[in-house]
């Protein structure tokens, strides 16, 4: 379970990230990193620690199918938050083919896409 910090809630965090963030794609998921310095305009309680939010929609499956891939994305992602920066926003959208991939393989896909994002912002090594 991802600390309550952590938990993107907001739509507009949501859209923001999506709208204005670096995509990067992987086979089961897509990222999109949203860097503290992009968005100027958010509240001061958002620079403090990074922000996850997950999509997993109807083409994912049916509602089991996709609790399940939340689970999987969520116990993921906090493996991940010392790897974000601080005030960082990331939102994960699940593809159909999350549903037969391996808890495993989705951390491996999430870890790769999350290094891929940074490399294209800049925003670490």
């Amino acid at each position: 379970m991802l600390p309550a910090r952590n938990r993107m809630t907001r739509s507009t965090d949501f859209r923001v990230t999506v709208s204005r963030g670096v995509r990067s794609a992987q086979r089961d998921l897509v990222v999109h990193s949203l860097a503290p310095r992009d968005f100027g305009d958010a509240d001061s309680d958002t620079a403090d620690a990074p922000k996850v939010g997950l999509v997993v929609g109807k083409s994912v499956g049916n509602a089991v199918q996709r609790h399940r891939v939340s689970r999987q994305l969520r116990h993921a992602s906090r493996d991940l938050l010392p790897e974000l920066q601080s005030g960082e926003l990331l939102v994960i959208r699940a593809l159909p083919g999350s549903r037969e991939a391996a808890t495993a393989t989705l951390q491996d896909e999430l870890r790769v896409a999350v290094q891929r994002a940074h490399a294209k912002s800049g925003s670490r090594p």
